[in-house]
C-alpha cells in the first residue's frame, strides 16, 4: 500500500480478500488483525528541542520526537509500540525510551476509533505523532524502532 506494489498484485489481493472475507462470514472465523512488525515502514523521524531558541540552555532538555509511520499492508496490523534508544558521542546507549500505542498514537484518532487495539491500523493509513521527552545532557544521537512486546 506505500506505493510500491504493482495495480495488478494489488487488485488481486483485493479481490482474494473479499473471497476470504465471505468464506470467513461462512465458516464463522474470528478474523483478527495480525501483529507484524514488517507491516510498518517509518516515514521520517526528528528530535528537535522543544524550544529552538533556548536550545541547550533548557534545563530539563526537552525535546520533542516528531515520527511518521504507515502500515504498508493492504490489511489492519496490530499497533506496535514505539522505543527510542538515545546515544551518547561514542554511540553507547544511554536510555531507551518506550511508547505504547495509546501513548505514541494522537489523541484525536484514539476519540474517534475507540476500538483501535482491537482492530488494528487501517491498510495504508499514515500516522504522525509528537511526543515530548527529557534527554540526558549527554545525548548525541537517537534511534527509533518499532516493536511487540512479547505476551
Amino acid at each position: 500500500m506505500d506505493g510500491s506494489s504493482s495495480a495488478i498484485a494489488t487488485s488481486s489481493f483485493s479481490l482474494l480478500q473479499k473471497l476470504d472475507e465471505q468464506l470467513c462470514r461462512a465458516l464463522g472465523c474470528v478474523n483478527r488483525s495480525v501483529s507484524d512488525f514488517a507491516a510498518w515502514k517509518i516515514i521520517s523521524v526528528t528530535l528537535s528541542p522543544e524550544n529552538a531558541r533556548e536550545g541547550l540552555k533548557n534545563a530539563l532538555n526537552q525535546s520533542v520526537l516528531q515520527v511518521e509511520i504507515q502500515n504498508r499492508l493492504a490489511i489492519p496490523v496490530l499497533f506496535p509500540n514505539l522505543e527510542i534508544s538515545l546515544t551518547d558521542a561514542e554511540e553507547s546507549e544511554i536510555k531507551t525510551i518506550q511508547f505504547s500505542p495509546q501513548e505514541w498514537l494522537p489523541t484525536a484518532w484514539q476519540e474517534s476509533h475507540p476500538d483501535f487495539l482491537r482492530h488494528g491500523a487501517p491498510s495504508g493509513e499514515i500516522f504522525a505523532s509528537t511526543l515530548p521527552i527529557s534527554l540526558p545532557q549527554n545525548a548525541a544521537g537517537y534511534r527509533v524502532r518499532i516493536f511487540y512486546p512479547e505476551k
